[in-house]
């Protein structure tokens, strides 16, 4: 094992060297990141929340999250599908989260998306889960020689992105896209030694993929 892949912090845990020693960065990485994940209200609320992320840290994202769902309704798709101009303003003068209106109308846009969606496929779920890769895809930006890279954008998460995008989604970018794939455990990119891994790929083999209602 490379201590670049993987670090030894405080608690004498070998974890990915990306949460740094911010617990609540820790708990994430430990206990959501790299999980399966099929439950349609969190899949949308992560295409949300990556996309907010854009140009940010994602542990800005992370300490407002509790925020953004309770400004969102909890996320729940059909109420964020229903939101208007009065709402836009709302969100927009709450500095409890990242008050951009393009993401927040991106939001709203991908909720009314995200119903289309689900009626085509069954579930949120049964679409993304589709997209889950055979094998590990290089990332053909990387640098070989960096031991420290993880994938930012694959084949796979612009095929994904361009698809979203065809559907009228926006703020989908593939490396959006990419990030969404690895936290929702569609792959499994904790580094090698890191102590998330084993319990990720135990779930990610025990899980029951999503099918769709009907052929697509």
């Amino acid at each position: 094992m490379s201590d670049h892949k993987a670090a030894l912090i405080g608690d004498n845990q070998t974890r990915c060297w990306w949460p740094g020693t911010d617990a609540l960065y820790l708990d994430y990485h430990d206990n959501e990141w790299g999980r399966p994940t099929v439950d349609d209200t969190h899949l949308f609320e992560k295409v949300c929340l990556e996309g907010f992320q854009s140009g940010l840290a994602w542990i800005t994202i992370l300490r407002k999250r509790e925020n953004f769902r309770e400004a969102f309704h909890g996320f729940h798709i059909e109420t964020v599908a229903g939101l208007d101009e009065s709402d836009i303003a709302r969100l927009l003068g709450d500095s409890g989260i990242v008050r951009h209106r393009r993401k927040i109308e991106s939001s709203i846009n991908n909720a009314q998306r995200a119903i289309e969606l689900a009626e085509e496929w069954g579930s949120l779920a049964a679409y993304f889960w589709s997209f889950e890769p055979a094998e590990v895809e290089p990332d053909s930006s990387a640098n070989p020689n960096d031991p420290w890279s993880v994938p930012a954008i694959t084949d796979t998460s612009t095929r994904l992105s361009k698809d979203l995008k065809a559907r009228g989604w926006t703020w989908v970018g593939p490396t959006t896209m990419y990030a969404f794939m690895q936290a929702m455990g569609l792959v499994n990119d904790h580094v090698e030694g890191c102590m998330a891994r084993s319990p990720c790929a135990a779930e990610r083999d025990a899980l029951t993929k999503p099918q769709p209602s009907k052929p697509v």
